[in-house]
């Protein structure tokens, strides 16, 4: 979950002891439930009592809930879409992770594509669950109008959505009464019976009013629950009940200011001062208000328990009694009493002063957006450059670009520094041509006379013309232009002062990243290496382990795995020991597929399951690009070559543009499965628009995708060996030529596969046994059992070829051929990967766990459901994936079966 969410805002509210039980709403409600409808709409003016019995219910009915409590600032989409994961994954450990790295990515996504990603993962979900937007009406946006639309229409049957609002929402409410999809409470059903506030009035707000006042009282007030809690505060110690309930009277709104006035009017000079304090904060706490108040006689947290006590519309936002919040209509009310009694001024200054208290808390964004709400644009502006470096060693720049934007252009453009850190976060997030925007007016900015300057960070302002460069370099790098690398990195390197090693290394790793693109990995290996350790001797431990995943890329295509695994280990350690671990997501996903590739599955699962698991919350902004395409090779393994395109699918929209080159493209890798899957006319189509030739020279950037086309072209009628082979071997030169191991291997399998189909045995047995000496001390294993029947008959060759056990070859051919037999039996993915465990079964979820528990005791399907509190279709769905995977025909026999496994 992103780290600068308001946490506050999907937690669910807490409950107070005293309330009325509203019996006959919470069946309604219930009954929706077991009917399969999949909207509840809970409709009706404020003060209501909406909140309370959502809150109420869920207590009641035991289904998983997930909560959003929507307020005026999440009419961005992908806002919106932000805090709907975070709720969701509050029942759901990492659902939607991939979106949320989409939402940081400056390529803009349309949202409802996101929102499709997010529904197909909730879809694979089995059990029940609820989502909860709170304060629906708060929102007023037609983009997020337009996402719930489309959520309501598709989201999965395990789903319910259950929504509060004061007006209907822009949904097709006729069509689902229709279908019978829609549970409605409405105003009639929330009022008050005079038993419920007879309840309410005497037991919970501490009167003693006879069944006449209780019935006179529920009459004027329509039963509205707000209009009966605010007359009995203005009630309280009054000697003539009666009289006031004669002569209370007046519409809605009216109801509402009177009691209002009144109720504030009865609270003591000092709350009311403390309430319009206050009253610009949208959560509260003791030290915060206190910073507000500045009453010396009165500390503001036993002012705010006196006001909770008092049912003043205070409430808790958490269990130790720490944060709250006021009721949002009497949040407005004092707000609006607040801007008649003060100045423009004299309300900045609270701003400022609740900036202040963020900014020394840390909790910069919220400093931010006080310093904003008080229009001081001065303020907010070094709070954004005075924070950049901290959020961008943590990783944080899509949310240090949301605020940077906020302020003025008046205010940026006489800011240099700010304006190239502007640069440099746009770069980190993969969009050079906005940095490259803004670092054009850095540039202009710098030749105004210093005196016009706003300087904050003058050590970064002493070396911003480096800095320039060096983003300048970066950009290049990202969008190929490697000679403007080159020139700009060389720039930095004269620019920066020739002590600052920190400095200097960054503007000369960039080139790691050109010489990689070229093939030089040496001269990539080593720049990488020293920016690692620059960074380390700097304490810079976060960039250090996360360019220690760059270095073992490189390594890796190299070919030297067992390096890697080290230099992988070896940033682990150093995370774990700096408490950086957050950032190790791509770390782990590194050794688990190398680990894979050597065979050793327990490893691979328990570093695969970790990465996912770091994955939820790495602020790295290409995880899911990495994710997908991990997941992507694995189903490709395993045979399952639709799920794998639809992985490759979800890595293309996921891609973010780094210095690292991007040497397999996503088109050239779908075109190799298409090719196992037998369709070779999607291969061709992709060979057709590519552009490329076998004839073409070669280079390392396109390496990967020229040898696709050399596959593509032996499995065509008519075979142009000798354009293949030419190819092939010119590439394999030059690979030699730059000590690339990794293509040499999959250069020369290609090749002996070539000479294979050719007819010339020798040939690719030679090309082969060449592969394998190289391969051999490295450990490499599924590349060559990926290469299916055709490679295993001629390892079957060479062996027979070989004939002796003491060649050198002779071991590793038998291991090669001892993997491609295990590769031919039926194995389930998840046991193979995720939970080495089970091999017989595919492992039963907890919730299946739980339902064959009941069966085993002899439930039957009704009882099922309501002991489960879930639909019949939901538990027959249950019993047929336990019997499918229990390899079960009947509930004896599902029985009898999972208790020879031990499962029960």
């Amino acid at each position: 979950m992103p780290s600068l969410l308001i946490k506050t805002k999907i937690n669910i509210p807490a409950l107070k002891r005293d309330l009325v039980l509203r019996k006959r709403i919470n069946d309604a409600l219930s009954d929706g439930i077991r009917a399969g409808r999949k909207l509840t709409l809970i409709s009706a003016p404020a003060g209501f009592g909406k909140t309370t019995l959502v809150c109420e219910w869920l207590e009641i009915c035991k289904i998983p809930a997930a909560w959003i409590s929507l307020d005026e600032n999440d009419g961005d989409a992908a806002r919106f879409l932000t805090y709907l994961i975070a709720a969701l994954q509050t029942l759901i450990s990492g659902v939607g992770d991939g979106v949320l790295a989409a939402l940081q990515s400056s390529s803009p996504i349309p949202p409802n594509e996101l929102l499709t990603t997010l529904l197909n993962e909730l879809s694979s979900i089995e059990d029940d669950f609820i989502l909860v937007l709170d304060d629906l009406h708060a929102v007023d946006s037609r983009a997020v109008d337009e996402l719930l639309a489309f959520l309501v229409e598709h989201m999965p049957q395990q789903m319910h959505l259950v929504i509060t609002t004061r007006e209907d929402p822009a949904l097709p409410l006729a069509r689902f009464r229709a279908k019978n999809q829609l549970t409605e409470v409405r105003t009639a059903e929330l009022r008050f019976t005079e038993n419920e506030a007879a309840d309410f009035l005497n037991q919970v707000m501490g009167l003693d009013l006879s069944s006449e006042d209780v019935a006179a009282l529920d009459k004027r007030t329509e039963g509205w629950v707000a209009g009966l809690q605010l007359a009995a505060l203005s009630m309280q110690g009054k000697s003539n009940a009666v009289e006031f309930i004669r002569s209370f009277s007046g519409a809605h709104q009216f109801v509402l200011d009177y009691l209002l006035e009144e109720v504030l009017q009865k609270q003591s000079e000092a709350v009311q001062e403390f309430l319009l304090h206050t009253a610009i904060l949208n959560r509260l706490n003791g030290s915060l208000c206190d910073a507000l108040w500045q009453d010396e006689t009165l500390s503001a947290q036993t002012m705010l328990e006196q006001l909770e006590r008092a049912n003043l519309f205070v409430i808790p936002l958490d269990d130790e009694r720490r944060w709250y919040r006021y009721h949002h209509l009497f949040r407005d009310l004092l707000r609006q009493r607040l801007s008649q009694k003060q100045n423009k001024e004299a309300i900045s200054q609270l701003h400022i002063r609740a900036s202040e208290w963020f900014e020394q808390s840390g909790e910069i964004g919220d400093a931010f957006q006080h310093a904003l709400a008080a229009t001081d644009f001065d303020r907010a502006a070094t709070l954004v450059e005075t924070n950049w470096l901290s959020m961008d060693e943590s990783f944080q720049m899509g949310t240090w670009l949301g605020w940077a934007n906020q302020l003025p252009l008046s205010v940026r453009r006489v800011r240099p520094v700010l304006l190239t850190q502007m640069g440099w976060s746009y770069a980190d997030a993969g969009n050079a041509t906005a940095s490259e925007s803004i670092l054009q007016e850095a540039e202009a900015c710098l030749k105004r006379p210093l005196k016009e300057m706003v300087i904050v960070e003058k050590e970064q302002f002493s070396t911003l013309p480096a800095r320039i460069a060096i983003a300048h370099a970066y950009n290049a790098q990202v969008e190929e232009r490697f000679s403007d690398t080159l020139k700009f990195s060389e720039m930095a390197q004269d620019m920066a002062p020739s002590d600052d090693a920190f400095l200097q290394a960054q503007a000369s790793a960039i080139l790691s990243g050109t010489y990689w693109a070229s093939g030089e990995l040496d001269k990539s290996f080593t720049l990488m290496s020293n920016w690692v350790d620059v960074t380390q001797q700097a304490d810079n431990f976060a960039f250090a382990v996360a360019a220690s995943f760059a270095k073992a890329d490189i390594l890796i295509s190299q070919g030297r795995l067992r390096d890697a695994i080290q230099v992988y280990q070896t940033a682990l350690e150093l995370a774990e020991t700096h408490g950086v671990e957050s950032i190790t997501a791509h770390h782990h996903l590194g050794l688990g597929l190398l680990y894979y590739e050597m065979g050793e599955d327990e490893r691979a699962a328990s570093h695969l399951q970790k990465s996912f698991e770091l994955g939820r919350q790495t602020p790295i902004v290409d995880w899911a690009y990495r994710k997908n395409l991990a997941q992507a090779h694995l189903k490709e393994y395993e045979g399952d070559y639709d799920a794998a395109l639809e992985a490759l699918d979800e890595a293309q929209r996921f891609y973010v543009r780094t210095p690292i080159p991007n040497l397999r493209p996503v088109a050239a890798m779908k075109a190799r499965i298409y090719l196992k899957q037998g369709q070779l006319m999607n291969a061709q189509t992709w060979a057709r628009k590519s552009g490329l030739s076998l004839r073409d020279a070669p280079d390392y950037l396109h390496e990967f995708e020229r040898v696709t086309l050399a596959r593509i072209t032996l499995a065509e009628v008519n075979v142009n060996f000798s354009d293949v082979l030419n190819s092939l071997e010119r590439h394999l030169k030059l690979a030699e030529t730059q000590n690339r191991l990794a293509s040499q291997i999959e250069i020369l399998i290609v090749l002996s596969l070539a000479f294979q189909a050719k007819g010339e045995q020798s040939n690719a047995l030679a090309s082969l046994e060449q592969a394998l000496k190289l391969a051999e001390s490295e450990g490499y294993l599924r590349l060559f059992v990926d290469e299916g029947e055709p490679m295993r008959l001629l390892i079957l060759d060479l062996r027979s070829a070989i004939q002796i056990a003491a060649h050198p070859l002779f071991g590793y051919a038998e291991k090669l051929l001892a993997e491609f037999s295990q590769s031919t039996l039926p194995q389930n993915p998840k046991s193979k990967i995720i939970n080495p465990k089970f091999e017989l079964i595919d492992p039963l979820s907890d919730r299946e766990l739980e339902v064959l528990q009941l069966i085993a005791q002899g439930l039957s399907n009704q009882e099922l459901t309501r002991k489960l509190f879930v639909t019949l279709s939901t538990v027959k769905g249950h019993n047929l994936r336990i019997f499918a995977k229990l390899q079960a025909k009947s509930r004896t026999e599902a029985v009898a079966r999972a208790r020879e496994l031990g499962l029960l």
